[in-house]
């Protein structure tokens, strides 16, 4: 079976899953590796990796998934603030919601990635105003939390969740 990988990464971490999963497939079937393009679109399966932006993916991305019609898809995806597989869910749901016509979902994963270090002296700005959010040292504590994803288990979970969704195992 045919496939392409197509990934929008803002830091370098969906760009990992991307590159996890070309890793777990065989080389030959792959007919597309990058970012959003029609030339994709030729593929019988997609697996399409997008960065959390606003609770969903990016515009581009979920241009671009609006062109995907009657295809075989698998969404993965890496999200900095939240690490909680329910959250993982509601992220994932918005996505698949940008998915055309006659898609079917032959699979997904999510895990966290980590976020520029601008972020944290944000959330360290913040903190210094008497009237800052309740909740940011929890903000805080997660983006040091994120800081080491995605790693090894989480690649590793990726590449299960593929080959679980009936992707070809790259022969060894």
């Amino acid at each position: 079976m045919s496939y392409a990988i197509v990934y929008s990464s803002r830091t370098g971490n969906t760009e990992l899953l991307a590159r996890a999963i070309q890793s777990a497939l065989p080389a030959e079937d792959c007919l597309y590796f990058g970012g959003p393009d029609a030339a994709a679109l030729v593929a019988d399966r997609l697996y399409v990796g997008f960065w959390t932006d606003k609770g969903s993916c990016d515009e581009a991305l979920a241009a671009f998934l609006a062109t995907v019609e009657h295809k075989e898809v698998f969404l993965f995806g890496t999200a900095g603030f939240g690490s909680q597989p329910a959250y993982f869910q509601a992220v994932l749901k918005r996505v698949q919601a940008n998915l055309g016509q006659g898609c079917t979902l032959v699979g997904s994963y999510m895990c966290q990635g980590k976020m520029p270090q601008a972020v944290r002296r944000r959330y360290e700005a913040m903190l210094a105003a008497p009237d800052h959010a309740p909740n940011l040292e929890a903000m805080i504590e997660n983006f040091d939390h994120a800081l080491s994803h995605p790693d090894t288990a989480d690649l590793d979970g990726l590449k299960k969740a593929v080959l679980a969704a009936g992707g070809n195992e790259r022969q060894h």
